[in-house]
């Protein structure tokens, strides 16, 4: 989320009550114990904008079909709100993958040094790196519970997967690629005797991942680059032409399994495993199946997509704002925003305002609209929805949505 109520600054618009009188950041939507923003919305329209400018919309053009995107746009964010939510009921772990894809980006960009990658992100997509990685982590998880309560309850039949992969064996040409693993053992500001001794650790850790050790714990205990060791060292696949001359002349010659010796480099000593290796050509069937399988999935999936999300809805604490609407509404379901003006005085001053980021934890404490004097849902119609949840933005709870006084608090100076 791109809002905190009370740890960001906050968005102040004048609503003509008075002079000095400012509107706080308007809620449009309580989902679970999450908010949505009118900001967030106002974000997901500009990115959309930028997308459909990228693939050349403009004009008219442009106008109808960011139409489209605003009249869902309430629906998808709550969408991934619910789905990162039960991606958390479920225990699913993503770090790894997050850890992975970020590696990826990395390697792209050809920046080594964490600082500098982190500046580079900032300027590129204009957000700091630790929301850049949370949105990430949201990206991955719900690709994960869509797999884990989609994917896997749809069957393709086998012999659909090989008429398929027969018909259209052009898009499976493959160029020649290799997938890696590495430890990196640093030399940066360290004295002679150091980096020697530094070596001496890098042969040590080469000779033991050659007598069978664990290659990923290897590196999770060992390595010092810290944007892969918590992957077990793992990093994107690569095609011939994209790595370093003297490494792709190791690691396109050797076959899968090979572990180098350590590699001088530069700011320290680099030990690679070959995870895997594919010669050019025609990718086999076994290589590409998954790939066919989920691909003959789609028609399926995306009906059986919105039945879980209309599932996850029912049973959700779901309170929307009048005059915005949720076009993946589930069919009976209450909606209605509770003003909790009543459990809370109009205005606060700016000291007040001012004092929750010193009372943070004690958030917990106000009431939520829909529950009882204990802070409980009632069973019948909400389960388990009053336990908090971490998802989204950790300061923007439902709970705390409820002291800004509907999402609209003024405040006086």
């Amino acid at each position: 989320m791109h809002f905190s109520l009370w740890a960001s600054a906050f968005v102040m618009a004048s609503v003509g009550l008075a002079a000095d009188v400012h509107v706080v950041e308007e809620i449009v939507a309580k989902v679970n114990s999450d908010i949505i923003t009118r900001g967030d919305l106002e974000v997901a329209h500009r990115d959309h904008a930028a997308a459909l400018q990228q693939q050349g919309a403009t004009g008219q053009a442009l106008d109808r079909a960011l139409k489209e995107e605003d009249r869902d746009a309430l629906r998808d964010e709550i969408d991934r709100l619910l789905l990162v939510q039960h991606g958390k009921d479920l225990n699913i772990n993503v770090d790894s993958d997050v850890t992975k894809r970020i590696a990826e980006i990395q390697t792209s960009s050809g920046i080594a040094d964490p600082d500098k990658f982190h500046d580079w992100l900032r300027e590129k997509f204009g957000l700091p790196y630790e929301e850049i990685r949370q949105k990430i982590h949201d990206q991955i998880l719900t690709q994960r519970v869509i797999s884990e309560e989609v994917m896997s309850r749809i069957n393709v039949p086998h012999s659909e997967v090989e008429k398929y992969y027969e018909e259209h064996k052009g898009e499976f040409v493959r160029k020649e690629q290799v997938f890696l693993r590495q430890i990196l053992i640093s030399t940066e500001g360290k004295t002679p005797e150091q980096a020697a001794q530094a070596e001496k650790r890098a042969k040590d850790l080469s000779a033991r991942a050659r007598k069978g050790e664990k290659f990923p714990e290897l590196a999770k205990q060992y390595s010092d680059d810290e944007t892969t060791k918590d992957n077990g060292g793992e990093l994107p696949g690569y095609n011939r032409g994209q790595l370093r001359k003297d490494l792709e002349d190791i690691v396109f010659k050797e076959k899968k399994g090979y572990v180098t010796d350590p590699i001088k480099l530069p700011n320290g000593f680099l030990i690679l495993k070959i995870e895997e290796r594919y010669e050019a050509g025609q990718a086999p069937l076994e290589a590409v199946e998954n790939e066919i399988r989920e691909k003959l999935s789609m028609p399926q999936m995306q009906p059986k997509v919105r039945e879980l999300l209309t599932k996850l809805r029912e049973d959700a604490f779901l309170e929307i704002r009048a005059g915005y609407v949720d076009s993946g509404a589930a069919p009976g379901k209450n909606t209605a925003w509770v003003d909790p003006a009543q459990l809370r005085p109009e205005t606060v001053t700016k000291q007040e305002v001012a004092s929750q980021h010193h009372r943070k934890r004690l958030l917990w404490t106000f009431p939520i609209p829909g529950t009882d004097k204990n802070g409980n849902f009632p069973s019948s119609k909400t389960g388990n929805a009053a336990l908090p949840s971490s998802s989204g933005s950790a300061n923007r709870t439902a709970s705390a949505a409820d002291t800004s006084s509907a999402g609209a608090t003024p405040t006086k100076q």
